[in-house]
């Protein structure tokens, strides 16, 4: 026993010595690797008394450097640790980019003014019962073009506004066929390099703005209660265009038909349109969006297909708006000569007319010479006892009142939000402009838009101020006024782009994709905004440089694995002036692959951080279309570069 207690004795002894000697070696070797830390950071001295560090800067904020005071020698030496970003986001993009870009020629001179969706060839393919074959009608997957779209030869900036709504380059819609059909109308003139648009109309001789002042006797225009518009069958849009000075945002369209670039003029003079016909879908607006709707001499058949047209302006206008008509039927007794028809034919138009109004519960407020106006009810209590008279047309049972891409149009009313008093407004009543664009809209209020409250509206409207501030550091073209007159959002969601550039002299044209989670389209137009819904692997109902800057967030994430981002780009391209700008704001790795064809697309191109800085993941790439056209006629080069 005695034994084996010195053995166990002798054992913790050796133990306790072995975790000494391990405890030393390591004190040595830290000691050791200190002092060469020290040495490699400048040195030691002799007589070396101590070393001491000082923390200058506390590190609150990640983005500030830290700054060491080593004291040696009774002498200070600084070391400076530096926490900002050293990986920027124009730093993503590979050095050598050539590597990876695919460029795309440039098309032939024919596709100058190519609109894939209403190509002349393609459509006669489609029934023309009900002008179906002229509705959309887009290029398969293999048709795609993979070119860029050339400004014809001689193309200019366009005029600024208010000077553009006067004056447009001959060179940038090169077609006088207007000037001959619509000689005696005043509708356009040609003379040295440009047309002119005196504002005259077939309906309105005198002008638009006078033919505006007539309507301004007949319903108020003043008060900001009239602020969206939409004119069907616009012509060159001069009604939309001097509208514009009233405060009051048009929508103008028409067909791309026998009137050559009626839209294409509207939009180089710097008036919203698109290209568009009622023939069997409806438009592409939500329900109730519409202050006022426009027909002067529009050619449509609107007591026909059991008033089918008629009641799709119903869809889309609000409680209480109006319907203006000038031109056939409307007094028929002192012009049907003129307009070579007989009597019975234009009293059974306008007895169809009346009829299909009455049918819908509008009221005809007035008929004073050449202009007849109706008013849609604020609601439809009085309109569901009417339907024991009027059967038809019954009221919309199945779809959604604001289901309008490639949605076939129905002979049913759609009807109004609920009410539980006879004076109330179905759907809310809406504040006059201008404080329409920052009150909470009616949709929210409800609470018919899912996930959007008053709180989140109103955040995001300032978001957006703060976000459009930081673009214009960026692009010092978008804070210049009257630098872009025609702007694209593509992604629109609550209109806060659009609102936070109100004070300049633009518009912006709000798409909300017929992809998105949520459909935001009602709330831009409750805020006295206007837009369209797009599918994006489409291309757009509009001609090749309508856009002088294009706004596009999150749309490439939307549409990862939906279409390719190359026929995206290249459809960006085509709508998109000589020299017009793009901001795109995606995530990071999306946007590397963007520079890859924005490159491709010979743009000038920059990313730049987000403006919450360079450690948040969503980026900005910020994008300049360069000037080129179709070489001159006597020319055998492809493009003309300058």
């Amino acid at each position: 026993m005695a034994n084996l207690g010195n053995l166990t004795h002798y054992l913790t002894l050796k133990t306790k010595k072995t975790r000494l000697f391990y405890m030393a070696l390591t004190a040595v070797l830290c000691s050791a690797f200190y002092l060469i830390g020290i040495w490699q950071h400048g040195g030691l001295t002799t007589g070396a008394t101590s070393s001491t560090v000082l923390l200058t800067t506390l590190p609150c904020n990640p983005t500030k450097n830290i700054t060491f005071t080593t004291r040696s020698n009774n002498k200070n030496k600084h070391t400076t640790l530096d926490f900002t970003a050293h990986h920027k986001a124009e730093e993503l993009v590979p050095i050598e980019p050539t590597a990876r870009v695919k460029h795309f020629p440039a098309c032939d001179s024919k596709f100058s003014e190519y609109t894939p969706c209403q190509d002349t060839k393609r459509s006669l393919k489609f029934d023309r019962k009900m002008l179906v074959y002229r509705e959309r009608h887009c290029p398969a997957k293999h048709e795609l073009l993979k070119c860029r779209i050339p400004a014809p030869y001689g193309y200019k900036t366009p005029f600024r506004w208010p000077e553009s709504r006067d004056y447009v380059w001959f060179a940038n819609v090169p077609h006088k066929h207007l000037t001959v059909e619509k000689a005696g109308q005043n509708w356009v003139k040609f003379k040295g390099d440009r047309f002119s648009f005196p504002g005259g109309g077939t309906m309105f001789p005198r002008g638009a703005d006078a033919y505006i002042d007539d309507i301004g006797k007949l319903i108020n225009l003043k008060d900001g209660s009239v602020r969206t518009a939409i004119d069907t069958g616009c012509g060159v849009a001069s009604w939309g265009a001097y509208l514009l000075s009233r405060n009051i945002l048009p929508i103008s369209f028409a067909p791309k038909d026998t009137h050559e670039a009626q839209v294409q003029f509207a939009l180089e003079r710097g008036v919203p349109a698109l290209i568009g016909i009622l023939a069997s879908n409806r438009l592409p607006y939500p329900s109730r969006a519409f202050d006022m709707a426009h027909c002067s001499r529009c050619l449509i058949p609107w007591g026909q297909y059991d008033g089918l047209y008629l009641t799709e302006v119903d869809r889309i206008l609000r409680p209480g708006g109006y319907w203006i008509l000038s031109g056939p039927p409307v007094n028929w007794e002192n012009h049907w000569k003129g307009w070579n028809r007989t009597r019975e034919d234009l009293n059974q138009e306008q007895n169809g007319i009346e009829r299909v109004a009455k049918s819908l519960c509008w009221k005809k407020l007035v008929q004073r010479n050449d202009l007849a106006i109706w008013q849609k009810p604020t609601n439809h209590v009085h309109c569901k006892l009417q339907r024991k008279i009027f059967k038809k047309p019954p009221f919309c049972q199945a779809q959604e009142a604001d289901k309008a891409w490639y949605t076939k149009m129905e002979a049913c009313l759609t009807p109004l939000p609920e009410v539980s008093d006879i004076k109330e407004i179905a759907g809310g009543s809406l504040a006059n402009w201008p404080q329409r664009l920052t009150a909470v809209p009616p949709r929210i209020l409800s609470g018919s838009v899912k996930g959007v409250t008053a709180e989140i509206f109103e955040k995001d409207t300032e978001l957006w101020k703060k976000r459009v501030s930081h673009y214009k550091a960026l692009d010092s073209q978008l804070a210049e006024p009257g630098r872009y007159r025609n702007i694209l959002d593509m992604n629109a969601n609550l209109g806060g782009f659009a609102a936070a550039l109100i004070n300049y002299p633009l518009w912006v044209m709000n798409v909300v994709p017929a992809e998105a989670e949520v459909d935001t389209l009602g709330v831009v137009y409750e805020r006295g905004l206007i837009g369209t819904y797009q599918n994006w692997c489409e291309a757009m109902s509009t001609y090749p440089r309508t856009y002088d800057f294009i706004h596009a967030d999150s749309i490439f994430t939307l549409y990862k694995d939906r279409c390719n981002m190359e026929d995206i780009l290249l459809e960006m391209d085509r709508i998109l002036r000589p020299q017009g700008s793009v901001i795109i704001r995606d995530d990071v790795d999306v946007l590397v692959d963007v520079k890859s064809i924005v490159d491709g697309l010979q743009w000038d191109s920059r990313m730049t951080d987000h403006e919450g800085g360079p450690h948040v993941r969503e980026k900005l790439l910020i994008a300049t279309k360069q000037y080129w056209t179709t070489p001159a006629p006597n020319q055998d080069q492809e493009v003309s570069n300058s």
